[in-house]
């Protein structure tokens, strides 16, 4: 049976990929040490999840490994070698915030741990396509030079600008900006990724995700706003918006949409590609307009206050230009928006959550 390695198997995109990809029939060894709940706590942990894969997808096999242990991933490497026929690599520290506190654990997970997957593959099972979920913040605060236009819910760009119709696509240099600590390991490990493909020849991809979400999220403060967002207007907990004056503008991607990208491209792999992925024109809102949607869903008032001082190197505006994914890949499209997505976050999290009864509608 061919063999999937996932990392981060217990998180959003982790959790979404090992049910895609057991449903086709591969046996999934998944990778997850529940370091999320290092980084933010117990109310991000994962192991609720891991539970559930373990209970409910028969071939999914999980192993308690830090993927900065070397000799550790060399060792299932080894033990699954050419069996081994695609390597989908989620596993990450994702937080702005967090990254500053902890610059050298930053790295080592995101750019080292990363490099440590990169030449399991290469030695073990060179074949394999390798799916790295990259960020958009590879390109720093850039989008901020961006001719911005405020309007009364959002920040748009200015409708004569080249980004305007579609996102912003791969044109944008990742280079002289501000980046944010997490934003450099996240280069780093980009820029590894597409190497190993222009030079070892490998199958490899950088998907350059703008926010990625869905009902398995375990969104926290620090990290997945917007199933923090649904959580927090849920169960009556005040939400905190930093800067921008709450008008700041992302594309949101439900993560089954993502994994059918993955899958488009094990199903064509090409070397040392690089996408920006995302919600596109197709899913975007600001904060104002989230909050909106989440308490019309929610049927309550969400409490929110607001800090006037933005975070390091946030983006005001980003929305993805996913035309080169779908020129590669005709036929590729998001089936999800923002409201589908927000509701079903709801529908499916509200009793886990101990939801407050509906009082006042919004």
């Amino acid at each position: 049976m061919s063999v999937v390695v996932i990392t981060g198997s217990a998180g959003l995109i982790g959790s979404e990929s090992v049910r895609y990809f057991a449903k086709k029939g591969l046996q999934v060894v998944g990778i997850d040490n529940d370091m999320r709940k290092y980084f933010f706590g117990p109310e991000a942990s994962t192991e609720w999840m891991q539970k559930q894969l373990t209970a409910s997808v028969k071939c999914y096999q999980h192993h308690n490994l830090d993927i900065r242990d070397h000799a550790a991933i060399f060792e299932l490497f080894r033990k699954f070698g050419h069996s081994i026929s695609l390597v989908i690599h989620t596993a990450a520290q994702p937080s702005h915030d967090w990254a500053a506190r902890e610059p050298f654990t930053d790295f080592t997970v995101n750019a080292n741990g990363t490099l440590n997957m990169l030449e399991a593959t290469r030695q073990f099972c060179p074949d394999a396509p390798f799916i790295f979920t990259s960020t958009n913040k590879v390109y720093g605060d850039s989008p901020n030079s961006l001719p911005l236009v405020e309007q009364e819910s959002r920040w748009e760009v200015d409708a004569a600008h080249k980004f305007a119709e579609k996102g912003i696509n791969e044109e944008m240099s990742i280079d002289r900006t501000l980046h944010s600590i997490f934003g450099a390991s996240k280069v780093a490990a980009d820029a590894m990724v597409q190497e190993y493909g222009r030079y070892f020849g490998m199958k490899t991809v950088c998907f350059r995700a703008g926010c990625l979400t869905g009902p398995d999220h375990s969104g926290t403060q620090l990290h997945g706003f917007l199933g923090y967002l649904m959580k927090c207007n849920a169960t009556g907990t005040p939400y905190k918006i930093f800067g921008y004056k709450g008008k700041q503008v992302r594309d949101n991607m439900h993560s089954s949409d993502l994994i059918h990208a993955f899958n488009r491209f094990f199903e064509s792999p090409r070397s040392a590609e690089v996408y920006n992925i995302g919600g596109s024109r197709s899913s975007n809102c600001s904060m104002l307009e989230a909050i909106k949607m989440c308490e019309q869903i929610a049927g309550r008032k969400l409490e929110w206050e607001y800090d006037a001082t933005n975070r390091i190197g946030d983006h005001i505006w980003w929305i993805s230009d996913i035309s080169k994914f779908q020129a590669h890949y005709p036929g590729f499209k998001l089936e999800y928006d923002v409201k589908a997505i927000l509701q079903e976050i709801f529908d499916q999290n509200h009793e886990r959550w101990g939801a407050v009864t509906r009082a006042v509608h919004a």
